[in-house]
């Protein structure tokens, strides 16, 4: 995965969109980067990701509390809290390769336990049941989208599409996965059965590349950040950039935009709606490219 060259400051500020007054929430501002809110079921804290570690912040704000994530100390923006808030997953850099592969973890902290077999493994969706995990990974020269069993058994490719699949995450009642991928020349969203099955493209942007559809608890909305075309190639999703978070009817639809921000990678890489799908977080940057 590819990334615009890093400036020498940034501030990460962290957000809270109401979909029902359409206005921001300041929740912290941080001298330094974040990435991916992940909002818990009980609706009490906010988890996302710095340096390599995992933190947890109360949606309220305050001071964040680190989580003790063992030797998982390379953690990417990819991770995730079960939905019945006992464990944490995450994609972890291990050696020797150095890419990332996932594990798994008490939600408070402990030892983590690896998942999947091998890497780069990017996790993405945690199933409604808790039982299975749905993730993009290279395993046959293409990136596609995978998924296994929590034990690590069963790791199953859904796509077989010639380039880029990535940011699969279930839909609340488990019977689909959404998506992103290349397949139509621009980056765009798409949905199938949970046994790979009905691969269906759900937007039709021609002006911009899609990524990362989340999808709300209540199984209504889906949001997703949008790149303006000819901004970077349509596989790339580079942070420090200007997006825009669009919202559509997860039943399909013409999108809506909500928002329009400095960021894309770390903005919302995983789902972060709110338990009750009337807000959302994500973290927009501000460096020397963008004062604002």
């Amino acid at each position: 995965m590819n990334y615009n060259p890093e400036p020498e400051k940034v501030t990460s500020i962290l957000e809270i969109f109401d979909i029902s007054t359409n206005k921001s929430i300041l929740i912290k501002e941080f001298p330094y980067l974040i990435e991916a809110p992940d909002w818990t079921s009980d609706g009490k804290w906010l988890i996302y990701n710095s340096e390599g570690l995992i933190y947890k912040l109360s949606a309220s704000g305050g001071e964040p509390q680190l989580i003790d994530t063992g030797f998982a100390n390379q953690c990417n923006n990819d991770h995730l809290v079960s939905p019945d808030g006992k464990w944490l997953a995450v994609s972890h850099r291990s050696l020797p390769q150095g890419r990332p592969t996932v594990f798994i973890l008490p939600a408070e902290g402990g030892t983590p336990r690896q998942v999947t077999p091998s890497a780069p493994s990017y996790l993405h969706g945690w199933s409604p049941d808790g039982k299975s995990l749905t993730y993009c990974a290279n395993r046959e020269g293409e990136m596609d989208v995978y998924t296994i069993n929590i034990d690590g058994t069963n790791e199953t490719r859904l796509t077989f599409s010639e380039g880029l699949n990535d940011g699969p995450e279930y839909t609340p009642d488990g019977k689909y996965i959404w998506f992103n991928s290349v397949r139509t020349g621009l980056m765009q969203l798409w949905r199938m059965k949970t046994d790979g099955s009905e691969q269906t493209q759900m937007t039709f942007d021609e002006d911009s590349n899609s990524w990362f559809p989340h999808i709300s608890p209540d199984g209504k909305h889906v949001v997703y950040i949008a790149y303006k075309k000819g901004d970077l190639e349509p596989h790339e999703h580079l942070r420090y950039k200007n997006i825009e978070i669009r919202i559509m009817p997860a039943t399909g639809g013409k999108p809506q935009t909500l928002i329009k921000v400095f960021g894309g990678q770390g903005t919302f890489n995983v789902n972060s709606w709110s338990p009750d799908s009337k807000q959302f977080a994500y973290v927009r940057y501000k460096t020397e490219l963008n004062s604002k």
